[in-house]
């Protein structure tokens, strides 16, 4: 089976979202051939090396959607186009944009829908007969017709006052993101040929899957761990307070264009597959059909951490917390701090281990983390002044900072290893990762109440509400001063998470998913060119030489496995119709 594994700022681009998860699925499935056709977000990623890719990854494709657009089909006249492609245009970019500027309501929610829809492929149609879609969308008559959308009656309320800066902007960004329209991934070898897009998320990614599907047929299958409007969303939120702020109008049509994008996506795709069902309610409200919606965890290396010795419930005079992840402000660092204060008032000798996973804050946002990471050391120095057991002593601080990797905390198992209990204090969070990961090293967790993260406990840890250290203290110090109780949980947990989590539930579970999709595609009609789906089952298809077998009188038999072969139909005697044959059927097969 070839698969066309879709991809935004994610594999095979070093850093990028999914790339773990996507690079342990295809090595998962290594009986199937992927094409890989990532859009890159920045200049970053295309400095940066790939990691090896496995042998079944077949061809990989990229287009940048950053910088100046590569190859911008034909120039002359309003956005390089002639008279009757730029009525074309004129059309189906003020079907889009109004679909874009329209207050979202339910009476008129499915006509947009469809209008949204109008536009964005009849642009796809002319893109792919014209070359390009870069000039128009940066022309004069779409910065027009986007304009006259914003002051139509019904136009969303917060759009009504945009200036000619923001119209730019906002063309800007939309050509950026409509480029898969003009790619030249569509023939052969292309997604013509694929039989299965699987989109890892419901943004630009999904753009290549929805045109494979009108054109070809093609199934298409959506994945997000991470639902891509939800962190266009948060993203939008931390524009409108930074020191650049960008202005409300132009938030608010990039916000109604991606969930526009989003729920053509969801409308269109075959199925749709979330990591949990906090990312599931999101995809719901957005418009996915519940009926087409499967949870499917992430699958994650359980081995490094399975080998920890379980908790033996022993409570010791100088118990340790935990907490590991990226340092950003939506870990909150400042309730795990003020938190811990409570904690050492009630087990003084308590100590807190702040373990930072590798390229923490460069995979953040770079000067804000780093800020971020200095306010929280200056204000652990001022809540826990070193101290000393006496006069002679050098003076320790409870609280340490330190990065995986580093010669302090080698490998993420040594952080767990030595913890007593693990802590997520989040206020914001998808799939909780570092919390599978205390789970699978048997440790009992105390998590904030937010996320994902009590489908992933279970009740095999305490849940407290976010920003409050009074509860989070009270919570650890309740497992602190319960070993046998600490214990029990730490089990209950690593059980929980080698049954949900691990990689071969993951890989099985895709595996699944492919073969329904493929046996749902249409068969070509009677007398109509095509193969027909299962009349070569997918196992017979080894990407490696496979060897001559004999059979058991020792002759050749042919190539590939015996399962893989149509056995022979037996010779009828002369004279006789074959079993099944139809009525006035002669000697010999039908």
């Amino acid at each position: 089976m070839r698969i066309a594994l879709l991809t935004e700022g994610g594999y095979p681009y070093p850093g990028g979202d999914s790339v773990v998860w996507c690079d342990r699925l295809v090595r998962g499935l290594g009986g199937h051939e992927f094409e890989v056709y990532a859009l890159g977000r920045g200049e970053r990623q295309r400095a940066g090396a790939w990691p090896a890719l496995p042998d079944n990854v077949r061809r990989v494709r990229t287009a940048p959607l950053w910088g100046p657009a590569p190859g911008d089909g034909p120039r002359g006249g309003s956005g390089g186009y002639g008279r009757r492609e730029r009525r074309r245009f004129g059309e189906h970019f003020a079907d889009l944009a109004g679909a874009v500027c329209a207050e979202p309501g339910e009476e008129a929610a499915t006509a947009e829908a469809d209008r949204f829809a109008s536009g964005l492929h009849g642009l796809a149609d002319l893109a792919r007969e014209r070359g390009g879609l870069a000039a128009a969308l940066r022309s004069e008559q779409a910065l027009r017709l986007l304009e006259a959308a914003c002051r139509a009656p019904g136009a969303l309320r917060a759009v009504r006052a945009a200036a000619v800066t923001d119209l730019l902007t906002v063309t800007g960004e939309l050509e950026r993101v409509l480029r898969p329209l003009s790619l030249d991934w569509y023939g052969e070898p292309g997604l013509a040929t694929a039989d299965v897009c699987h989109a890892v998320g419901g943004g630009p990614a999904a753009l290549p899957g929805l045109l494979a599907g009108r054109l070809f047929g093609t199934p298409l299958l959506v994945t997000e761990y991470g639902v891509r409007l939800r962190e266009h969303y948060l993203a939008s939120a931390a524009h409108a307070v930074a020191p650049h702020a960008v202005s409300a109008p132009v938030r608010a049509l990039l916000a109604s264009f991606h969930r526009r994008l989003a729920g053509e996506a969801y409308r269109r795709a075959d199925l749709i597959t979330s990591g949990n069902t906090h990312a599931r309610r999101w995809q719901q409200r957005c418009g996915a059909d519940r009926n087409r919606l499967r949870t499917v965890h992430p699958g994650m290396d359980a081995s490094p951490l399975t080998g920890i010795e379980e908790d033996t419930g022993e409570e010791r005079p100088d118990p340790l917390l935990v907490w590991t992840g990226r340092i950003e402000p939506a870990r909150d660092l400042v309730c795990l701090l003020h938190a811990f204060a409570g904690v050492r008032r009630t087990v003084p000798g308590a100590r807190l281990l702040i373990a930072e996973h590798p390229g923490g804050p460069a995979a953040a946002d770079g000067r804000e983390a780093e800020a971020y990471l200095a306010h929280c050391r200056a204000l652990a120095a001022q809540l826990f002044p070193d101290e000393a057991a006496d006069a002679l002593s050098v003076g320790d601080n409870p609280v340490r900072f330190a990065r995986i990797g580093d010669p302090e905390v080698p490998r993420l198992a040594d952080a767990y290893a030595a913890a007593d209990v693990a802590v997520l204090s989040s206020v914001v969070e998808g799939l909780p990762i570092p919390l599978v990961e205390a789970m699978f090293a048997g440790r009992a967790t105390v998590s904030t109440d937010v996320g994902a993260v009590r489908e992933v406990i279970g009740g095999t840890g305490l849940v407290v509400p976010p920003r409050n250290p009074r509860a989070l203290a009270d919570a650890c110090v309740a497992l602190l001063g319960d070993p046998a109780r600490r214990a029990r949980l730490g089990a209950a947990a690593r059980a929980r998470a080698l049954e949900l989590f691990t990689v071969e539930q993951n890989v099985a579970a895709f595996r699944g998913i492919y073969l329904e999709l493929l046996s749902r595609r249409p068969e070509p009609a009677r007398g109509t060119a095509g193969a027909r789906p299962f009349a070569r089952p997918p196992e017979a298809h080894l990407p490696v030489h496979r060897a001559v077998l004999t059979d058991r009188a020792g002759g050749r038999a042919g190539r590939g496995p015996s399962w893989a072969r149509t056995a022979p139909e037996p010779r009828a005697a002369p004279g006789t119709v074959p079993a099944g044959a139809p009525t006035g059927a002669r000697e010999g097969r039908r």
